[in-house]
């Protein structure tokens, strides 16, 4: 099975983490079952960006991005070349280490 290592957070993952990942399984479907409670705001239909994410390694081994996504991460707050948004970012064979950016679009948390 493919792993996720997700990067410390300071609130979400202070210590970090190293999940087993189901193939097929989206990145932010992993953080949410362990727990890390990524923002998803639009309950994970590709319809913001408080669930952007940064793949530090294992991104050319994923699916390419669908113009949907792409045209939403062109909203994200620190998009970066290997940004992708976690409801869509699916697990595949190889394993990932994903960054959480400090900050989201959203000006209050929807879980709070």
């Amino acid at each position: 099975m493919p792993k996720i290592v997700f990067l410390p957070h300071p609130e979400l993952c202070p210590d970090g983490a190293e999940i087993e990942a189901k193939l097929g399984e989206t990145v932010l479907d992993v953080a949410l079952r362990n727990g890390i409670d990524i923002e998803h705001a639009c309950e994970k239909s590709c319809a913001c960006t408080t669930c952007h994410v940064i793949v530090r390694e294992g991104f050319d081994s994923m699916e390419e991005s669908c113009e949907l996504e792409d045209d939403m991460l062109d909203k994200a707050w620190g998009l970066e070349p290997d940004s992708r948004l976690g409801c869509q970012a699916q697990v595949v064979d190889e394993d990932l280490v994903i960054e959480i950016p400090k900050y989201t679009l959203n000006m209050v948390s929807e879980s709070q």
